[in-house]
């Protein structure tokens, strides 16, 4: 592990010590005399790379892991406004026609690069993303899928075990792109089997990835695609998911052929308030055992 450098400009720095109250792991401290931050002594490689301490300090006056606050984005000079966030989260929809092109380089790039941005459990920064940027190399993807699962569904007891894929073969032979719905690029996020938080931290980048895309792009979650990557390892290995990694879900994404005037009008969600309770209930064994179980599942 490389040694977690930590410069304090001293002239800016006004002792407040919020980045040592702000450090997850206490691996800060302020000296006792000078009040200037320093690692804890034998502390500093419990240092998770979060850089809490670049971001809180109000004057950038902290340097951590090679790390400039002059080249981070300056909190205190924009603006969100949460009601446009919302319209965005409203209007999303699930795109299922696509032009049959490539994005521009600049769109592309953006979708790449916010994707350091997506929040993972103890700062576990080493998810895998296989993009497909070129239309050809989806449609070299699609034909191997869609031979495969023709094959696959055409089988006798697959289609006693599975019923409800029965028309899915037919469909593909009848020329529909069923699978990746014509869509002319594809994200599969991997994850080493040794993330802390492996279930969790794949949906959460592609549910960042997939709001931000809304802005300049259509997406749609693929279930069909990432259970044929689940079952073909020959499709994870033709994007080069890394030895180690299990594909964890895909989604797809391109320039929409299609323009929704309006937002839905969803149902509401099961959403309660719990009250202030003085006692706990009790519970017979058998309702926790229940509650576990469902928990695990």
């Amino acid at each position: 592990m490389n040694f977690p450098e930590l410069k304090i400009n001293e002239e800016k720095c006004i002792k407040c010590g919020m980045c040592v109250k702000d450090c997850i792991v206490h691996c800060l401290e302020q000296n006792e005399e000078t009040k200037i931050p320093q690692f804890v002594k034998d502390k500093e490689y419990n240092c998770i790379k979060c850089q809490h301490c670049l971001a809180i300090c109000p004057t950038g006056a902290l340097s951590i892991w090679g790390k400039n606050p002059d080249d981070s984005l300056n909190l205190n000079e924009i603006n969100i406004n949460s009601d446009e966030i919302l319209d965005l989260i409203k209007s999303r929809r699930s795109v299922r026609m696509y032009k049959p092109e490539n994005l521009d380089n600049e769109r592309m790039n953006k979708l790449k690069n916010m994707l350091k941005y997506t929040p993972t459990g103890v700062n576990f920064h080493n998810l895998h993303f296989s993009f497909v940027d070129d239309i050809e190399v989806m449609d070299k993807i699609r034909n191997m899928t869609n031979t495969r699962a023709v094959k696959l569904l055409s089988n006798s007891l697959v289609q006693k075990m599975f019923p409800h894929f029965r028309g899915m073969a037919d469909a593909i032979q009848n020329g529909q792109d069923v699978i990746y719905r014509g869509a002319p690029h594809m994200v599969v996020v991997s994850v080493p089997l040794n993330a802390p938080c492996r279930r969790e931290d794949p949906i959460i980048a592609l549910s960042y990835f997939d709001m931000y895309a809304q802005s300049m792009v259509g997406t749609v979650w693929c279930g069909f695609a990432y259970y044929f990557f689940k079952i073909f390892p020959e499709l994870c290995d033709y994007v080069e998911i890394p030895d180690g990694y299990r594909v964890s879900y895909v989604m797809l994404f391109g320039q929409p052929d299609v323009k929704y005037s309006r937002s839905t009008q969803p149902e509401e969600q099961n959403i309660k308030s719990v009250p202030l309770k003085n006692i706990v209930r009790p519970m017979s064994v058998f309702d926790k055992i229940k509650r576990v179980i469902t928990n695990l599942i």
